[in-house]
């Protein structure tokens, strides 16, 4: 007799985990299909966000940031510090503890909810008054039934043509998070959030950085006043060396590592480096998911088609995250986890796209939610702008973190917030603030008027809610 689930969830990632502890919540008998294996070959939940991504990179950032502060920072602060040292293998492994305590945190969470844990493959197999679903694992394979399927397979990252990645001397984030040691030389290739992130890692660290990105603009996706402060900082202020507006061309694995032949508005270059990450986004997971089985619709682009509550073209079959429209963000993957969950259980769960946050953990950090400036202007509207250093906060300066500054965006007329933008420390925590306002459709009036704790960044906030309406108290 088969095995048979109210729900199943194909994927163990954010959105996955996130759905299945949901469904479990709600009364449904659930059970989760996933085959991640660490390089031990041992099965770990989580997906590529915990396992090889999100986790371990923040942990690996955290590391570099405190070795340049007591290298080069605390002179400041009167602090003296000589022969500070970075033990690579050390950071490692803490990063790997980290990654190890969350993971196997959701094991006890599936084991606290019922949820079964089902190890290996998982596609479609066929369907009729229920799904069919094929478990492959290895050698072995058994089929299970489900009456409702959450697609939570996830993204993996994207390779150039004719350049094999071997995570050895060509990386993804994969082996670019794994480095035994610091490279000389660091070569990468995309400009976007991984790229950056991890290229300041290793920078930070000793390695001399160079970031080849094909788009001719920096940081496209953000406001352009942070785009613009970002490239001071890190290019002028850091020393991260970015070219923009990159072909690439013949890339050469040698002993000493590799040589990429490239080309710019200056003419043919080449960079040689020890080790090269390809950091130019990512796919979604959708091959050998047995769309075909059942008639499951897939886009060019390899997205599963959903309607805004992440319905698929298939009755009682959902998609959330990576694998859909919208972000790859594991936050967003997680919401619609949870939307879907209580859609099944027939609740009115939403998911607001317009207001998920994006985050860059580079040092200044780099945070937003909503419209940037040249969205406004390229679809006509009326808006009025509130930006606002950190280099006049009381905490900041006491941090010894005065880069950046605080945007804010609202209607001409109606003061509605339609954006706000962050470059400083602690940004990703501040923009919690910009997401809360905008879900409840605040003014930026409603910003000025409430009371901010001080001494503290979020004042920052508060003053570009003010100049929005040109009454700043400390400018």
């Amino acid at each position: 007799m088969l095995k048979s689930y109210e729900v199943v969830v194909i994927g163990a990632g954010p959105a996955g985990y996130v759905a299945a502890i949901r469904c479990a919540q709600l009364g449904f008998s659930t059970a989760v299909i996933d085959e991640w294996k660490n390089d031990k070959g041992e099965a770990r939940l989580g997906g590529t966000c915990l396992n090889v991504g999100c986790i371990p990179s923040k942990a690996l950032l955290e590391s570099s940031e405190n070795y340049e502060r007591v290298a080069y920072k605390f002179g400041n602060h009167g602090i003296s510090v000589t022969g500070a040292k970075i033990d690579v293998a050390k950071m490692q492994a803490r990063k790997d503890k980290i990654v190890s305590q969350l993971t196997g945190g959701i094991e006890m969470l599936f084991k606290k909810n019922k949820i079964t844990w089902l190890k290996g493959h998982g596609k479609f197999s066929g369907s009729g008054e229920k799904y069919m679903i094929e478990v492959t694992d290895g050698g072995k394979s058994e089929i299970i039934e489900a009456n409702h399927v959450i697609i939570a397979t996830g993204s993996t990252a994207r390779h150039l043509p004719g350049l094999p990645v071997d995570n050895e001397t060509v990386c993804d984030n994969i082996g670019a998070l794994a480095f035994n040691a610091v490279p000389d030389k660091l070569g990468v290739i995309g400009a976007g959030v991984i790229g950056l992130e991890l290229g300041s890692v290793w920078r930070r660290l000793g390695a001399k950085v160079t970031i080849l990105e094909a788009l001719p603009d920096f940081l496209a996706a953000a406001d352009t006043a942070v785009a613009k402060e970002a490239w001071k900082v890190f290019v002028k202020e850091q020393g991260l060396e970015i070219k923009l507006g990159v072909k690439i061309g013949k890339v050469t694995r040698g002993k000493r590592g590799v040589t990429v032949e490239y080309e710019t508005s200056e003419g043919k270059q080449a960079l040689d480096c020890n080790k090269l990450v390809v950091s130019v986004g990512r796919v979604p997971n959708t091959t050998n998911l047995g769309a075909e089985a059942v008639g499951l619709k897939i886009s060019e682009r390899g997205l599963i088609e959903v309607d805004e509550h992440c319905r698929t073209s298939l009755p009682n079959v959902y998609a959330v995250g990576d694998v859909v429209r919208g972000p790859m963000l594991a936050h967003k993957g997680m919401d619609e986890g949870v939307m879907v969950a209580e859609r099944i259980a027939g609740q009115a769960g939403q998911v607001n796209l317009d207001t998920i946050p994006w985050v860059i953990y580079t040092a200044p950090e780099i945070a937003w939610v909503g419209k940037a400036e040249q969205q406004l202007k390229a679809d006509g509207v009326a808006y009025r702008v509130g930006q606002v250093p950190f280099s006049h906060n009381g905490r900041a300066m006491g941090q010894d973190e005065t880069t950046g500054f605080v945007k804010i965006l609202a209607d001409a007329k109606t003061d509605r917030i339609l954006g706000i933008h962050i470059i400083g420390s602690h940004a990703s925590e501040m923009i919690a603030e910009a997401v809360v306002a905008m879900e409840f459709g605040a003014s930026s009036e409603d910003i000025a008027r409430i009371c901010h704790a001080h001494p503290s960044l979020s004042e920052v906030v508060h003053e570009a809610a003010l100049a929005v309406d040109k009454r700043a108290l400390h400018m």
